[in-house]
């Protein structure tokens, strides 16, 4: 089965930002022992808003994630939090390429993260071919693909898509739908 990625963003009161970023660190150190997640990484505040905070959680499979967002550890983590954050919060599935264009909101449509994914990998490649060209040429090529492509998944990750990303955020954001909103507290 896949893993399953979510991103969740809450806006918090004016002046409960320091209460909310405590109770939201002490959520996720107890969260991770959830039966089926395997990852919770927090992010705030976000969108250069001082007032928007995100998790992105992983699970083990689409059963481990609704598990978990059906629990009453997540509704007593919605309770206990109330206070500290307005009505509203967004949930959203992150599947491949979405996790480089997370942000506030829903991802942007596809064919515009390829046109910038391909912004990033074509050149890259290039260099790194290039660079590696001389001092790999007695390898085999498979040998020397498999290190060009490395050095450009690493050079991709870490430097050149947080730069493109950054880049092209307000066209990438343009016209993108509007995510679902969730009530906080349960009907």
């Amino acid at each position: 089965m896949p893993q399953v990625h979510i991103a969740i963003t809450r806006r918090v009161r004016p002046g409960q930002e320091a209460a909310f970023q405590a109770a939201l660190k002490e959520f996720a150190s107890q969260s991770l022992g959830f039966p089926g997640t395997t990852g919770v990484h927090l992010v705030g505040p976000v969108g250069g808003d001082e007032r928007d905070y995100g998790i992105l959680r992983s699970f083990e499979s689409a059963q481990a994630c609704e598990s978990f967002y059906a629990s009453d550890l997540f509704a007593d983590w919605m309770r206990g939090t109330e206070h500290l954050a307005e009505e509203q919060w967004v949930r959203q599935e992150l599947t491949g390429m979405e996790a480089f264009f997370r942000g506030r909101g829903a991802p942007p449509p596809r064919w515009k993260m390829a046109v910038v994914t391909w912004l990033g990998v074509y050149p890259t490649v290039l260099v790194w071919s290039a660079v590696l060209a001389a001092p790999m040429s007695g390898a085999p090529r498979y040998v020397a693909t498999a290190i060009s492509i490395a050095l450009s998944v690493v050079t991709l990750t870490w430097l050149v898509m947080p730069l493109l990303t950054k880049l092209f955020a307000p066209w990438l954001n343009r016209h993108a739908p509007r995510p679902v909103a969730h009530r906080s507290t349960p009907d």
